[in-house]
């Protein structure tokens, strides 16, 4: 039983420095964060998609995805903004398995902390710089937040992280919205008390410094289903969940009564070709309530170039080697639908 220390890794700021974004490239971030966070003000009725495989994996294959959406995105910009999802930090519930670029950003190689740094805050920037969308992440380590804090424009925390105080108070001081996910037991009040704790200012210990926050409005719910003590899914998309969801948030007082619905995972029995009809009924039971219509800003979707998924070490390019994801004919349909009913 032992902890080895390999080596000291570069601080945020250095790798900031000496792999920076461009000037255009931080315009471009600067506007789409005013638009996205506008969707949470209520000040634009866009609505959000939040879309892309379940992990990122090979840079050359994520990066065929993404410039896909970007042509996607020109199609339907008048109603969705798309907000390509590139998680390259991945829980494991046992530990087993693969952990994400960040840890291997060779998935059949071994893993390398440095490089997986490197590899993480290159492909953020490519994305930007090549197609003009900025992504969301999951921050998985809150110590880790600031490789890429000026690069992310959603950030979402996890079921398995939602409870904890260092996620909470570091979610208080990032300046993008901050989706909160109900945890796998699906206590809605755990969840809000998430967002409410990342609302408020705190002062607390970060990297080894003393720092105070200033609060994030923008902090909110996701809603992505829920186990029971039998193993069995229990999903909490449906209308009635939402209208439960929003009674909860009144009584909290919260700031910002916003929600965004994850169409896989629990909610769909991690049946990915489900999430075709989860996100459709999610668009067609706003219509029966303004409250709960304001209250969805968006959806989460698991998509990839190809169906399904992958041992590490197949060879199919753009099938997930973790969940498995809708492929990209299905995925561009599906955004298409929504935007009609939008």
């Amino acid at each position: 039983m032992s902890m080895v220390f390999h080596r000291n890794l570069p601080i945020p700021q250095e790798i900031k420095e000496k792999y920076s974004l461009s000037y255009d490239a931080t315009v471009q971030k600067q506007r789409r964060d005013i638009e996205i966070a506008q969707v949470f003000s209520g000040e634009s009725d866009k609505f959000l998609l939040i879309i892309g495989p379940c992990s990122a994996d090979y840079e050359d294959s994520v990066m065929d995805y993404v410039n896909r959406l970007a042509k996607l995105q020109d199609e339907v910009k008048d109603k969705i903004i798309i907000i390509p999802r590139i998680y390259t930090n991945k829980p494991r519930t046992t530990g087993d398995g693969y952990k994400g670029m960040i840890h291997q950003p060779d998935p059949n190689g071994k893993p390398d902390m440095l490089a997986g740094l490197l590899a993480i805050r290159s492909l953020h920037a490519r994305v930007i710089t090549e197609t003009g969308l900025t992504c969301a992440d999951e921050m998985l380590y809150p110590e880790n937040y600031q490789y890429l804090s000026d690069l992310l424009s959603y950030v979402a925390i996890g079921a398995r992280s939602v409870e904890d105080q260092q996620h909470r108070l570091t979610a208080s001081g990032i300046d993008v919205p901050v989706g909160m996910k109900n945890p796998s037991c699906g206590d809605l009040s755990v969840m809000l008390n998430s967002i409410m704790a990342a609302q408020h200012s705190h002062t607390f210990i970060y990297r080894g410094w003393e720092v105070t926050t200033s609060g994030n409005t923008l902090a909110h719910a996701v809603l992505r289903g829920s186990i029971d003590n039998d193993g069995k899914c229990i999903p909490n998309y449906h209308y009635e969940d939402r209208i439960k969801l929003f009674d909860a948030y009144a009584k909290k007082g919260l700031q910002n009564i916003s929600c965004i619905v994850d169409t896989n995972h629990y909610n769909s029995n991690k049946q990915y070709l489900e999430q075709v009809r989860i996100a459709k009924e999610v668009l067609h039971s706003r219509r029966h309530s303004d409250d709960v219509k304001h209250m969805i800003k968006g959806l989460m979707i698991e998509s990839y170039l190809e169906d399904g998924n992958q041992k590490i070490g197949d060879c199919c390019y753009g099938k997930s080697i973790t969940d498995p994801c809708l492929g990209w004919e299905k995925s561009e349909r599906l955004v298409k639908d929504l935007a009609e009913l939008l």
